[in-house]
């Protein structure tokens, strides 16, 4: 919820593509790392929560959203964020 609106968040390739690119990573395994080991700072939240915005289809920039209010607050986005990252690097379950 951001600005008591609902949002779609979803990591396509080219939200990945420009993720990488603004986080300046060698490569997105090294983000997830940052991720996994707790060493991620408030701009990798802010951009990834960005690009799954993005991705989902919204229209929302990047100053809008650092105003913006976040259900849960950072600690919410962050967790939000840390999903949504594990998530476009989780395969499908089959059966």
């Amino acid at each position: 919820m951001i600005d008591g609106t609902p949002r779609v968040m979803k990591l396509t390739l080219g939200a990945l593509a420009e993720l990488e690119a603004s986080l300046g990573e060698q490569s997105l395994v090294d983000l997830v790392e940052r991720f996994e080991q707790g060493r991620f700072s408030a701009r990798d939240v802010l951009a990834l929560v960005l690009a799954g915005l993005k991705g989902g289809g919204q229209q929302i920039d990047a100053a809008h959203l650092e105003s913006a209010e976040i259900e849960g607050g950072p600690m919410e986005a962050a967790r939000a964020a840390a999903e949504l990252l594990a998530r476009a690097f989780t395969l499908p379950q089959t059966t």
